[in-house]
């Protein structure tokens, strides 16, 4: 090989290595500073220049000077108020470089990402907080954390915190909610969802370590006695122990139907109860479980066909609901009658009734009625036909169903 293919050959391998070595050199420079290049959206950290007017200057190192001014500067005009210069701050990237050469910033913007995220690994972590109520209204409270309001709703207060009003009286409710306006509370975060600026706050499950010694105590089928310490719209609170209370809910008061537990208990009662669930700090009272079930008694006393008297709760668009004499409810069905007109024309609330028994399945708790009229008049029984359990009741609804349809507000449960 001559001299001159030598040389040539050197310089191929020269080329070569350079070109291998400047994407290289890139590469490794673009791992060193991997946010070199802004972009809009990008938070970014800087120090506060000055404040000339109704602009804010900020030194942003490499990335140059940022600027937050106009409608920036208007959505964070409390936040810059506290700011001074030589203050460290954060602001999320409006557009990269404006006329004049400088990075637009919001403050607004990055403060509600930081808070978001901040709100994100508190609710993960479960931490609690103690935050100052700032208003109120029917539903609950109104809570902020970082800037952004949240909401406690009053079902998702403790038992001692919850507003006890006799009957339920949603302006009353209201007036003790208020109460709170301006008071810390020790809250959790229960729910997010920053999309759509949700924050819901709540007060269960926080307890203090003497309280959950007491609730460790507790077991699930634990039968106690207690004062009556509250009655509301949705059942009647039980004192359990020291500083601590359980609820024992409207369907769990008694079999019979219960539209206003005011009327079976006052304050200061003393009642036994069944603990029926524990839920952290949050302790499930039935009372009605210590007695017996009425559709259970009336296995042996009831069947298809017979003739029974019963009193009338209540008309609604299924039909009337009846109370038999043995503690069970049954429907009369609005096919029954024909029309709700009709009912209304026959039947009266609170008024007894004759009924035949279409429908009884104790198993399942239903029981479908035939109306036949009032006690003393002649009456015309249906002939009983057989009764297949297995097929579909078009005319019957299960006690739950038929309880459903009461004018009653029920606690709201979202934890």
């Amino acid at each position: 090989m001559d001299t001159t293919t030598q040389q040539d050959n050197k310089q191929d391998g020269a080329v070569s290595t350079q070109q291998v070595a400047v994407p290289h050199v890139m590469e490794e420079l673009l791992k060193t500073c991997p946010k070199i290049f802004l972009k809009t959206g990008d938070l970014i950290d800087g120090t506060v220049l000055s404040k000339e007017g109704a602009c804010v200057y900020a030194d942003l190192g490499i990335f140059g000077t940022g600027i937050i001014y106009g409608r920036e500067y208007q959505n964070a005009r409390d936040f810059v108020k506290k700011i001074n210069v030589g203050d460290h701050m954060s602001a999320k990237v409006v557009e990269v470089e404006n006329e004049e050469g400088m990075v637009e910033l919001s403050l607004k913007e990055a403060g509600e990402e930081i808070a978001w995220k901040e709100i994100k690994e508190l609710k993960e972590s479960g931490e609690t907080l103690e935050l100052k109520v700032t208003d109120s209204n029917k539903g609950g409270l109104v809570i902020e954390f970082r800037g952004i309001k949240g909401f406690l709703p009053a079902s998702q207060l403790n038992a001692a915190h919850y507003p006890r009003v006799d009957g339920g009286d949603k302006e009353k409710i209201a007036e003790e909610l208020g109460k709170f306006v301006d008071h810390p509370l020790s809250v959790i975060i229960l729910d997010i969802d920053p999309k759509t600026q949700k924050l819901i706050f709540s007060e269960k499950g926080i307890a203090s370590e003497d309280v959950k010694k007491i609730v460790e105590q507790c077991k699930v089928n634990d039968v106690i006695e207690g004062e009556v310490t509250g009655i509301v719209e949705f059942g009647i609170f039980i004192k359990v122990a020291e500083n601590l209370e359980g609820l024992a809910h409207i369907s769990e008061l008694d079999w019979a139907l219960v539209e206003n537990p005011g009327n079976l208990f006052k304050v200061g009662d003393k009642v036994k109860a069944k603990i029926i669930a524990i839920d952290g700090d949050k302790i499930s009272l039935s009372i009605k479980a210590l007695k017996t079930d009425p559709w259970e008694a009336s296995r042996e006393k009831h069947k298809k066909g017979d003739i029974v008297e019963g009193k009338a709760l209540r008309i609604n668009k299924f039909g009337v609901l009846a109370l038999l004499d043995s503690g069970i409810h049954g429907l009369a069905h609005i096919s029954e009658f024909g029309s709700e007109k009709r009912i209304r024309e026959l039947v009266e609330a609170g008024k007894r009734y004759v009924f035949q028994i279409a429908v009884f399945q104790p198993e399942n708790r239903k029981l479908s009625l035939s109306f036949l009229g009032k006690p003393g008049e002649p009456i015309n029984p249906k002939a009983p036909t057989s009764e297949d359990a297995s097929a579909p009741l078009p005319t019957t609804l299960t006690t739950e169903e038929s309880l459903s349809t009461q004018p009653l507000m029920q606690e709201e449960e979202t934890g």
